[in-house]
């Protein structure tokens, strides 16, 4: 059992049946929509959660650099999307080379320049190989991250994929996340609107021909707004293509008790679907210097604090029983090791006692623990992932 003394703390766990239940949630939905799964690996970076992913029925997985497009080749991913300019000589070439030497496997990634598309003509020339690269023309808007700005330069930089012998033009791509951080105010409105640039842009670039194969992908979503991103893109009309709709949402198989529990879109009153936390971080407490004042032995090295500290759950004795909710314990700071827990003055929290928080943002969760204990609802270890990061 996680807390009988037998495991040393701090301990991130992960709770199997809150992940099973994600999986299934999200591949309903997909079902239900009719639209593709690629989650994004790096959230997780495990080969186990990774093939749970695929096993339920996602179409690719997503990374984010070359070194991750590796990793997952070696999980044994058969299809992988590289959400990213690829620029990097290096990875344009091992990725070519893996490709001629592994047949079996598919690539894809986003191009949003011509210099860009340039470099990976020049790679590939130098290679001297029989393959092509599938790429998407990432769309984005101002002020927000990689992707083309204007329908000109889409075109143009569409244009020049088309025209290369080393490259072909598969879809167009984005991301919404970095337009905004809330559903409030004008936030669905902004994601929709960008949404709609996305399918405008896609409509314009398939009239001049410039995509190859007879579907096209639209491919717009991180964790939180993929439903907005959903109920758009699905109305895209293509004049002379087959639109499919893929996302990549990465977090929802963890879920978390912060940033995702506010804004994801399965957490939205009225969702026919749910999610469910399951990271949680578990500590013992090292001190309780004054009244209202405790700290527990897990800190910024543990857990995430880039977007929200840990939300405290749970106590238990130090001999690991009597679980209760932590009611007023709140975190106020994170040292490197050391967590500032806001108590009642009159809780009997003592030193050696348990502490059980959940988590806000489980990408920089997964990042610092290389094995993740695997626990059921009474917190019984039942297995273990690893993470490659």
């Amino acid at each position: 059992m996680l807390t009988d003394g037998t495991v040393f703390s701090p301990v991130m766990v992960l709770k199997d049946s809150a992940v099973a239940h994600n999986i299934a949630e999200l591949r309903a939905y997909c079902e239900t929509e009719q639209v593709l799964l690629a989650p994004h690996g790096k959230t997780t970076m495990s080969p186990e959660l990774t093939h749970a992913q695929l096993e339920a029925g996602a179409w690719a997985i997503t990374a984010a650099t070359p070194a991750q497009v590796r990793a997952f080749w070696e999980f044994g991913v058969p299809r992988v999307l590289l959400a990213n300019e690829l620029v990097d000589r290096a990875g344009i070439a091992w990725i070519a080379q893996h490709l001629a030497d592994a047949g079996e496997h598919e690539f894809l990634c986003y191009v949003d320049s011509v210099q860009g598309i340039r470099i990976m003509e020049e790679v590939l020339a130098g290679l001297d190989l029989d393959l092509t690269l599938d790429v998407l023309v990432e769309i984005s808007t101002t002020g927000g991250r990689t992707g083309v700005r204007t329908l000109a330069e889409a075109m143009q930089v569409a244009r020049a994929a088309s025209e290369s012998p080393y490259l072909n033009v598969r879809g167009v791509a984005g991301y919404e996340g970095a337009l905004v951080s809330s559903r409030e105010g004008d936030s669905v409105q902004v994601i929709a609107s960008y949404c709609r640039h996305v399918a405008d842009i896609a409509a314009a670039l398939d009239e001049q021909q410039l995509f190859d194969g007879p579907t096209v992908i639209l491919s717009v979503g991180g964790g939180a707004y993929f439903d907005i991103v959903v109920d758009e893109l699905k109305k895209a009309v293509l004049p002379r293509s087959e639109p499919v709709v893929l996302i990549r949402s990465g977090s929802y198989v963890s879920h978390d008790d912060g940033l995702y529990d506010r804004i994801a879109a399965f957490a939205q009153p009225g969702s026919a679907h749910s999610l469910k936390p399951a990271l949680e971080i578990w500590g013992r407490v090292l001190s309780r210097p004054e009244g209202g004042l405790a700290f527990a032995d897990f800190g910024r090295r543990d857990v995430p604090f880039d977007q929200g500290l840990p939300v405290v759950l749970h106590v238990r004795n130090r001999d690991g029983q009597g679980q209760r909710p932590a009611e007023g314990f709140i975190v106020t700071a994170l040292n490197d090791q050391h967590a500032y827990l806001s108590i009642p003055d009159d809780d009997p929290l003592s030193p050696g006692d348990w502490i059980g928080c959940g988590i806000s943002h489980p990408c920089t969760a997964f990042d610092k623990w290389r094995h993740i204990p695997l626990v059921d609802d009474e917190y019984v270890v039942t297995g273990s992932v690893t993470t490659y990061f």
